[in-house]
């Protein structure tokens, strides 16, 4: 996926106190600019018509209150099953399936 940088991760890890079950995953993305930025992950898919699958993503520590700035990205898995590089969505169809798929997993996590 990005290079992932073990250098902030300490021996414990603070996921047990959070109000909710969620669990988040956090990945490393390098911007063009060669700043990393950590983001959350809000969910993963795969899309049978594209042959890819997608990630969507912000910024890690977003109140939650607030209106956040999603960031989708596509990644090819490698034979051996691991996550391939994220490459940005370049076309205007599989940006209308990505939001077709955002707008029904909104309505599931509202109507829990």
């Amino acid at each position: 996926m990005t290079e992932h940088n073990h250098d902030h991760d300490h021996d414990h890890n603070h996921d047990h106190d959070h109000d909710h079950d969620h669990n988040h995953e956090h990945i490393t993305i390098v911007d063009e600019n060669g700043n990393e930025e950590l983001f959350e992950i809000l969910f993963t898919f795969e899309s049978e018509d594209f042959g890819k699958s997608y990630v969507l993503v912000y910024p890690a520590g977003a109140p939650e209150d607030e209106e956040i700035e999603l960031q989708a990205y596509s990644y090819v898995e490698t034979e051996d099953g691991g996550e391939g590089d994220l490459e940005p969505i370049e076309t205007d169809a599989e940006w209308d399936m990505i939001e077709e798929v955002l707008n029904t997993f909104m309505e599931d996590e509202d109507l829990q």
